[in-house]
């Protein structure tokens, strides 16, 4: 089911992040994801109950070279020893 927002509403709405680029509807695997994109850095942020969740901590990461998706660890940095 595609999420409804009202137009204005998504308009003004911005990724949290530092960038603050412009947010589109779905997800970048599936347009009718209950969830918003954000056009710059692809963190993906989910729609419940038809309420943005902008947090950072919840924004799932999209694409090769992310850090990890809250709640996973990152080995990227671990000791080859």
């Amino acid at each position: 089911m595609a999420i409804t927002l009202d137009a204005d509403l998504l308009e003004i709405l911005a990724c949290p992040s530092p960038d603050h680029a412009p947010l589109r509807p779905g997800s970048p695997d599936d347009a009718n994801a209950e969830a918003l994109t954000c056009t710059e850095c692809g963190r993906v942020y989910p729609v419940r109950d038809g309420i943005p969740v902008l947090l950072l901590d919840e924004a799932v990461l999209s694409g090769d070279g992310a850090p990890s998706t809250p709640g996973e660890p990152d080995d990227s940095h671990a000791d080859s020893a």
